[in-house]
Order: C-alpha cells, then sequence, then structure tokens
C-alpha cells in the first residue's frame, strides 16, 4: 500500500511540476495585452480572457500537492504540540475533512462539467471561448485530493514517526 500512496504522490507532484509553468504562459498573455493596448493601441479580446481560463487548472492542480506538502493553512494550535498516536490521528482527521471536501467539490463539478458540456457553453464574451475544459479541471483536482488524503492516510498509518 505504502508504494500506491508514493505513486499517487509522485502523479500529484508531476502534475504540480507541470502546472507551475502555467503561470509564465499567463504572465506573458499579460505581457502581450499590455504591449497591445498601450504600445500598439490594439488591445485584445482574448488575453485576459485565455490568462483566467489558464490559472483554474494552475491554482487546482496546485492543490493536492499542496496537501502534501502541509501548505494549506492549518490551526494547528493543538497538532503543533501533538506526539505519537494524538499526531497521528489528528493528521488522519485533517485528511478525512479534506477527503470529505473533495468529495463535495466532485459531486456537484461533475454536473456542471457534463452540462457544460453538452450544451457546448462558451464565455459568451467577445472572444467567446468554449469553457468546458477548464471546468473539467474541477473533478479532476477533487479526484486528485482524494487520493492524495488516501495516500497520505495510508503513509501516516504506515510511518508515523513521519507524521
Amino acid at each position: 500500500m505504502i508504494s500506491l500512496a508514493r505513486r499517487i504522490t509522485a502523479l500529484n507532484r508531476g502534475l504540480f511540476a507541470l502546472a507551475k509553468w502555467l503561470i509564465y504562459a499567463i504572465v506573458l498573455l499579460m505581457l502581450w495585452e499590455v504591449l497591445s493596448r498601450y504600445v500598439f493601441s490594439a488591445p485584445t479580446s482574448w488575453a485576459p480572457e485565455l490568462a483566467t481560463l489558464i490559472f483554474g487548472p494552475f491554482f487546482l492542480l496546485g492543490g493536492p500537492y499542496l496537501l502534501h506538502l502541509g501548505g494549506h493553512v492549518a490551526v494547528d494550535v493543538a497538532s503543533a504540540h501533538a506526539t505519537g498516536r494524538l499526531a497521528v490521528l489528528l493528521k488522519l482527521a485533517g485528511l478525512f475533512l479534506a477527503a470529505v471536501f473533495g468529495a463535495i467539490l466532485l459531486w456537484f463539478s461533475v454536473p456542471l462539467v457534463m452540462q457544460s458540456f453538452s450544451y457546448g457553453e462558451t464565455s459568451y464574451s467577445a472572444w467567446n471561448p468554449i469553457v468546458w475544459p477548464a471546468k473539467a479541471f474541477l473533478p479532476l483536482s477533487a479526484i486528485l485530493l482524494i487520493l492524495q488524503a488516501f495516500a497520505d492516510a495510508i503513509t501516516a498509518i504506515a510511518e508515523p514517526e513521519n507524521v
């Protein structure tokens, strides 16, 4: 089981490593928009919206790996001083809550994406791109978050000294 946990974490680490490069695409898009608008007096209708659509996957794919790193905001008044079994139980409780959040996100996002896909939903802007690909990252990230919570729970139980 610990091997499975390591593979899940490696998957999330790899996706995070890919997703972090999206910020450069966003910066380039916004730089292009600023140059187009203020230097060439020809603003684009697509660059700000594309940057927004790219930011969603950037943000969402970072969450599962951030859970593994312990980088989310936490109130650790009790867990900072806990040791042994109590530390493991508090870690497991936090991971359970993260998995519940992921399950709720998955439950509500799948119909949203399916509806967006079936309707061919667009942004209704001047550029008017389809939006379901960006929305599809919601259930994907929810699944990855649940898997990472599961992987970290396995690790916490199998290797309690690392908690």
